[in-house]
């Protein structure tokens, strides 16, 4: 069949970005992908067609175009809690008490640098490649599957942010990172897959253990407030480094999630991350991280004395201190399609103080919403292959863990699967949380149920599955009602 004109078009433009001897390199991972023919013993078929499809989704997620994307001066723009408006930026006058913005008290009058430098400190963690492989299979890339693992942990990083640093912390360098333009990237990434596909068929990684003590290393600047956080930004991107020995990296998470009977490779949606990541926080025994727990709604349902009696729980019996939460309720935002009205509420949530944002996206695509202008989400993509970074070196990079541009997108195109995460330091700040939402989800709500709910009590006292012990990640009725919605494990009202 002929090809078309723009195919013609995208054939030459793709040749003239690389040279003569990466253009053979890439004839010759063709015809490797031929010798799979000729192999005859099953395993090595199956290492050849993993590694050849790793090598070709590093291509395709890396083969991005720079695009800009354009805010209003006259809307408010919200980020997790926060309120900017770009039309007072050059005028020494504050914002309107009846600007749009839902939080006053929060409110920052103008200045696109001060939002530039507030979007870029949050945490961007994507798709990578050339990492260890992943335990029972020969992925050392996640490349085309592990994009709601990568939001889950976005989330996460923006609770354990608020944990460590509060809200008002921003990383002081995030203005130094700058956009590369198109020609480097398309140019980079070329020579980035046709090296990274060599090495993969026989390099193997030698793994490191971290050994960098976040106490140890904060008792030596103690009297500096700006190390002790940049210490602590640090350590947190460390937690999610892609290595068997991390916390909260994809191998963990992975692990953990063979229990609901996914595994490497799968489609991972965005209810079963989040019981993952209430198991990966269950599970940390890093001293720095008991002070801090998950609770995930059932069947849209927050109960308010669960919650607290996770808040109450110690490990050890001499400390009486609340342990801060972050609740996770998966949702469904409508049917099919994302319902309109939902709009307001999600809008509401976004602007709270205590919001860690959405793990959402569209149809098989999963992105980490942070904030909104208009009727359009801000979001972070974890759809941009990047290479591995080792953690546990002492100085290890710290740019690629940072978006450096934000991204829009209609809330119309939004699927209506979802997860919505929030962080509370105590059980007072809980009390007074489930106060306001709930008072938010009653004005939005255009039906008889509201999207979800918080009530008083146990769950057992509604002769619902109590919580899951520590041996099992899900209850028998929850992996029920997982294998039944694989990937939209909702309960509709």
């Amino acid at each position: 069949m002929r090809s078309s004109g723009k195919d013609d078009y995208k054939g030459a433009a793709f040749k003239s970005a690389i040279s003569t001897q990466e253009f053979h390199t890439l004839r010759n991972i063709q015809e490797c992908n031929g010798s799979l023919r000729e192999a005859t013993r099953t395993d090595e078929v199956d290492k050849l067609k993993t590694k050849f499809i790793s090598a070709w989704n590093n291509v395709k997620y890396s083969w991005v175009l720079k695009t800009k994307t354009y805010f209003s001066r006259n809307s408010p723009v919200l980020l997790l809690g926060k309120c900017y408006h770009f039309k007072y930026e050059d005028e020494n006058e504050l914002l309107p008490v009846r600007s749009g913005c839902t939080i006053e008290d929060h409110v920052i009058a103008g200045s696109v640098e001060e939002f530039r430098k507030d979007f870029i400190s949050r945490i961007w963690l994507t798709y990578r490649e050339e990492f260890p492989p992943i335990e029972g299979s020969a992925l050392t890339t996640d490349c085309g599957w592990g994009c709601t693992l990568r939001t889950g942990q976005m989330l996460l990083a923006q609770g354990l942010v608020l944990h460590f640093l509060g809200r008002a912390w921003t990383w002081p360098d995030a203005l130094n990172i700058e956009n590369s333009d198109s020609d480097s990237w398309t140019y980079n990434t070329v020579k980035k897959f046709t090296a990274s596909f060599e090495a993969s068929l026989s390099a193997e990684r030698e793994l490191k253990t971290p050994t960098i003590s976040l106490k140890e290393t904060i008792g030596r600047y103690s009297d500096d407030r700006e190390m002790q956080n940049e210490i602590y930004h640090r350590k947190i991107i460390s937690w999610f480094g892609d290595s068997p020995l991390t916390l909260f990296g994809l191998h963990q998470l992975i692990e953990y999630g063979k229990k609901s009977g996914k595994k490497a490779g799968d489609w991972y949606g965005p209810a079963v991350v989040a019981h993952i990541l209430r198991k990966a926080v269950e599970e940390a025994r890093h001293p720095d991280l008991q002070g801090i727990t998950i609770y995930v709604a059932q069947d849209c349902t927050v109960y308010s004395s669960d919650v607290i009696d996770k808040q109450c729980t110690s490990m050890a019996s001499d400390n009486t201190d609340d342990k801060a939460v972050i609740i996770l309720v998966p949702v469904r935002l409508g049917g099919e399609r994302t319902n309109a009205d939902y709009l307001d509420f999600v809008k509401g949530i976004l602007s709270l103080e205590y919001c860690v944002g959405i793990v959402g996206g569209k149809p098989k695509q999963s992105y980490y919403f942070a904030g909104f202008q208009d009727d359009s989400l801000i979001y972070m993509d974890p759809h941009y292959c990047q290479s591995f970074v080792d953690v546990s070196i002492k100085d290890f990079p710290l740019e690629t863990f940072h978006c450096p541009s934000p991204k829009k997108m209609s809330f119309r195109k939004m699927d209506p699967s979802c997860t919505i995460g929030f962080y509370c330091r105590n059980v007072q700040d809980f009390k007074r949380a489930s106060e306001e939402i709930t008072k938010m989800l009653k004005i939005s709500s255009k039906e008889k149920y509201p999207l979800f709910t918080f009530v008083n009590g146990h769950s057992r006292d509604y002769d619902f599955t109590s919580t899951t012990t520590n041996e099992d990640l899900f209850s028998e009725d929850e992996k029920k009602r997982l294998k039944r919605f694989s990937t939209e494990e909702f309960v509709l009202l």
